[in-house]
């Protein structure tokens, strides 16, 4: 959630207009999120909170993933992981090329970082210096059991990238790392806690990967969380 706070705060955008035309382009490219994206717009203004209630339910314009005809404000449908960044390459190309200075901002998973399309799409940035491209890895070790990325900051700068690491829970910091002066794609490595403020998601997380609590489970979660922000 901080990650998509501190972009939006350091982005040109309208809720009141979403297809202005000025406005800096945001991509969740690790799109199953989309809950989180959701909540934050709603918080900003794109719409109400209540209409978020239906997600995931039948007939539902707030699907699993997001649809960028269905929702106001989403830049970009996503699906199968590893291609959003790819997308946010070729806008973050097409800016430069007008020179519009429109910038574009993309999260992209550790877990997602496993597909090749990721350093695929770096490549391409690096080599054209997107300046105006910002990627936010959120480095919650989600796939140590699969291909875990050791040193990430070294991955990146090895691809060309002007990288910053910070702690991906403190906005401050992220807005830090986001609006400092940069060479060429601006990459910050958040290091981010799953479930972060609910130890009984922070404690068990690949049990929670994909599951929805109970009303039980949902009361007791609130708790932790209220907990937590004393």
């Amino acid at each position: 959630m901080e990650l998509l706070l501190a972009s939006y705060k350091c982005m040109k955008h309208n809720p009141a207009d979403p297809t202005w035309d000025a406005r800096d382009i945001f991509i969740l490219s690790k799109g199953h999120g989309a809950l989180g994206l959701y909540c934050t717009l709603s918080h900003l203004g794109y719409f109400p909170m209540d209409q978020v209630f239906s997600f995931g339910g039948f007939g539902s314009s707030f699907g699993c993933h997001a649809d960028r005809f269905k929702v106001p404000g989403i830049e970009a449908s996503t699906g199968s992981l590893g291609h959003g960044i790819g997308l946010a390459v070729g806008m973050a190309m097409a800016f430069k090329i007008q020179g519009s200075g429109r910038k574009v901002f993309c999260v992209i998973g550790d877990g997602e970082a496993n597909e090749g399309t990721v350093w695929e799409a770096l490549m391409a940035a690096t080599h054209l210096e997107l300046d105006g491209l910002t990627v936010l890895f959120d480095h919650n070790r989600s796939q140590g059991r699969a291909l875990p990325i050791f040193n990430p900051v070294e991955k990146f700068e090895s691809f060309g990238c002007d990288v910053k690491r910070v702690d991906g829970h403190d906005i401050d910091a992220l807005c830090s790392a986001i609006q400092s002066e940069r060479t060429n794609v601006r990459v910050v490595v958040a290091d981010t806690v799953k479930g972060k403020g609910c130890p009984t998601l922070s404690d068990e997380v690949y049990a929670w990967h994909r599951r929805a609590p109970s009303e039980e489970e949902l009361a007791s979660l609130v708790e932790e969380l209220d907990a937590a922000a004393i």
